[in-house]
């Protein structure tokens, strides 16, 4: 490496002395020629007519613009090329031989100018009329609707109007919101902003920030266009927004200031859907603040205001306040609301009428779904038998309009009361029959998902096509706003100095190409080192396990409990069938070592039933399949909290292992035990006993270690006593998402 380092030395001082030298000689032959002042005057062929803000540069020399009058003066000597640039021509040509002045005629000038104004006033027409056709074309082609988009960017394309580009953007901006395509119109209301700002801007984007929970940049831009001279509209808008903002982030004293500002407004101006819609949002912030009262005070006021309003926005409202009543388990209100929700809905018609939240875009109100929270309802207060034909209509309505989720979910219920009710073959027909349902919904959501992958091609090609015309416009109006600077070779360079130059990047490449095949080797060969140390330690962990497990089957032939012994090594086999299935990988889907984890501890309490008990819990937002864990990671913590804490301790102790959501990337799955601690373990322990602690805990640190080394700090692990006084042990193991 220090070789490589001194060569490309040696080579890059040759080649500056050589390149110093030359030039050298260049400036020296330069200085010989005489350098004067040379103007001239751009016009049009055929009227004459002064052609202003055209671009004069000399090939490695000064650069100027012409006037209004279309007139130039520049510093230039005998020889040098002179270039003219302007939008409406090109460029042109002209070689100076004199100090005399200089007239450079454009043909068709005029005729430019003309065309120019023509298509102007055409576009201006046509930009408005292909925007329409793109509003008019949201909600049914994509596509489509994008495309008319694009046609008037390219219509306007040498146009100055900032308006009208800003116009295009917003729409733009407006369609990806409709498809949900948040951070795509986020990006595109910024490029409307910047190019020419409004109120109607403003608002949008801060909208738009709420639905993509980005809820502090949302504040910013609403507190921002609160600056501006809003309407009183507009005024109950943006503190709704604000409002919606605070309490997503639970900042429920801010979050009710903003309702308050926005209703005193609309109940001043008699806006009498906003009147509503704040009634109702201030007391959902009650409610989730834990003050039921005042909620269900508020609630009551915005139904009533509802019921006044128009039919379906009191469905919509019925609805979230029998929500609401569920939360509280006023199971009685709830029932009786729902039922009033589910004649008016089928009286209005208004089976597809949403409830728009501030942060969903909207959550379907249908029948099924109306009979499905009925007999949850009933369910919940243990009436299943009037539970039951709500679930069956449910269900019914659910399989005609194809809505597996409530009927999946309706199944699974009515199962669970006929359960209960003392139906068991019936019970027993319904969960076939809502496990056939989960199966058609996973292939659903199969479909769903490539559908949904091919959908966002399609945007981002649309997306790539408006993006390429926007940095073509940037980089339009930078070559003008700096004057057309470019860089070009002479041909008077000379073979020393390209010999010097292709010398210098040779030189410059072949270093570079060898330090990244160094890099790339100390790359492959620390990634095979961790492969290989973490297959042996795994093929390490493996026989430790069963020689632990087959303890357990040699104790039942120990005492003749021939059929506990039968028992244990038959689910024993399942177990080993899959600890080898997984052996051979880094990482296994977190629900399979789930699976691995509760099979294993059964068979140690079927063993120590007298010594623990346990649970295994899993948080419902946590999403399993989302995670990846090493194979055989929880086990090791797992056994020595059976072994060595719950064992040992003379009442019979808890075992629980529970996996809780961190935030939106991490896991955190803690194992907790109440045996007699690490302390008092280590004190019982013989020095065989504590030769195999060491030997299965040391190559869990190992095996941890090299796969954050690996996949960027992906496991970790602390460990600690669950009380003061040193009884039990608490293992706090946090997994990231991949």
């Amino acid at each position: 490496m220090k070789q490589l380092t001194y060569i490309f030395l040696i080579v890059c001082l040759f080649s500056f002395q050589n390149f110093s030298a030359q030039n050298n000689s260049d400036i020296k032959k330069e200085r010989s020629n005489t350098v004067f002042t040379v103007k001239g005057e751009v016009v049009g062929e055929a009227k004459r007519t002064p052609i202003p803000n055209a671009t004069i540069r000399i090939i490695g020399g000064e650069e100027t613009k012409t006037n209004k009058y279309g007139h130039f003066s520049i510093r230039t000597k005998m020889g040098d090329q002179l270039i003219i640039e302007h939008p409406s021509f090109g460029r042109e040509y002209h070689v100076i031989n004199s100090d005399e002045r200089i007239e450079v005629v454009v043909e068709g000038y005029e005729e430019e100018l003309k065309r120019k104004k023509f298509k102007r006033r055409e576009n201006a027409v046509s930009h408005r009329v292909l925007l329409d056709s793109a509003v008019m074309f949201k909600k049914k082609d994509i596509d489509k609707s994008i495309q008319y988009v694009e046609k008037s960017l390219e219509n306007i394309y040498d146009s100055t109007d900032d308006k009208k580009l800003s116009d295009s953007y917003a729409v733009l901006g407006d369609i990806y919101v409709y498809w949900k395509q948040y951070d795509l119109a986020i990006s595109n209301y910024r490029i409307a902003l910047k190019t020419y700002s409004t109120t109607r801007l403003w608002i949008a984007i801060g909208t738009t920030q709420l639905y993509n929970k980005e809820y502090d940049e949302a504040i910013i831009s609403f507190e921002t266009i609160l600056r501006n001279n809003l309407s009183r509209y507009q005024q109950t808008i943006v503190y709704e927004g604000l409002g919606d903002a605070h309490k997503a982030l639970k900042q429920y004293k801010k979050a009710l200031d903003n309702y308050n500002k926005g209703l005193a407004i609309a109940q001043k101006d008699l806006i009498t859907p906003k009147i509503t819609d704040l009634n109702s949002k201030i007391a959902e912030n009650y409610a989730a603040q834990g003050d039921v009262k005042k909620a269900d005070n508020l609630f009551s006021n915005s139904l009533d205001l509802a019921l006044k309003q128009n039919e379906g926005r009191a469905i919509v409202e019925q609805n979230r306040v029998a929500d609401f009543y569920n939360s509280t388990n006023s199971f009685d209100k709830e029932i009786e609301l729902r039922k009033q929700n589910l004649v008016d809905l089928e009286r209005s018609g208004f089976e597809n009428k949403t409830l728009s939240g501030f942060i969903a875009d909207s959550t379907a109100i249908t029948s099924q779904k109306i009979n499905y929270k009925i007999g949850n309802a009933f369910l919940l207060q243990e009436k299943y038998d009037e539970a039951i034909p709500y679930f069956e209509k449910s269900i019914s309505e659910a399989g005609k309009k194809e809505d597996l989720i409530i009927k999946k979910d309706a199944t699974r219920k009515l199962s669970e009361s006929l359960e209960n009710i003392g139906d068991f073959d019936q019970a027993k027909k319904v969960f076939e029959d809502y496990v056939e349902v989960v199966n058609e919904l996973v292939l659903r959501r199969e479909q769903e998902i490539s559908q949904a992958s091919r959908f966002a091609k399609r945007i981002q090609d649309n997306q790539l096509r408006i993006r390429s015309l926007e940095a073509d416009r940037e980089l339009r109006e930078a070559r003008f706003d700096n004057n057309l600077i470019e860089q070009e070779l002479t041909e008077k360079t000379n073979k020393s100095q390209k010999y010097t130059i292709y010398s210098l990047i040779f030189a410059i490449s072949l270093l570079i190409f060898t330090i990244y095949l160094l890099y790339r080797n100390s790359k492959q060969q620390k990634l095979a080192n961790n492969l290989l140390a973490l297959k042996s330690l795994r093929t390490q962990m493996n026989p430790h396990f069963i020689f632990n497990a087959l303890n357990s089957v040699n104790n039942y032939i120990a005492i003749n409990d021939e059929r506990n012994a039968n028992r244990y090594l038959s689910e024993f086999s399942t177990l080993m069938r899959t600890v080898l299935e997984n052996s051979d990988e880094d990482f296994i889907p977190l629900a399979k070592e789930l699976e691995l984890l509760e099979l294993y501890v059964r068979l140690e309490h079927m063993r120590f039933q007298d010594k623990f008990e346990y649970t295994i819990t899993v948080d419902e937002t946590v999403k399993v399949s989302n995670f990846q864990i090493p194979p055989m990671l929880l086990q090791p913590y797992i056994e020595n909290a059976i072994w060595h804490g719950l064992r040992y301790k003379e009442e019979k102790g808890m075992l629980n292992i529970s996996i809780t959501k961190k935030d939106n990337e991490m896991l955190q799955i803690t194992i907790e035990d109440n045996g007699i601690g690490r302390k008092r373990s280590m004190e019982l322990k013989t020095k065989n006993q504590l030769r195999q602690k060491s030997k299965g805990m040391g190559n869990i640190k190992k095996r941890i270690a090299i796969l954050n080394d690996m996949y960027k700090d992906k496991v970790d692990v602390a460990i600690s006593d669950l009380l003061e006084d040193g009884q039990g042990t608490k293992v706090i193991l946090t997994l990231k998402k991949d």
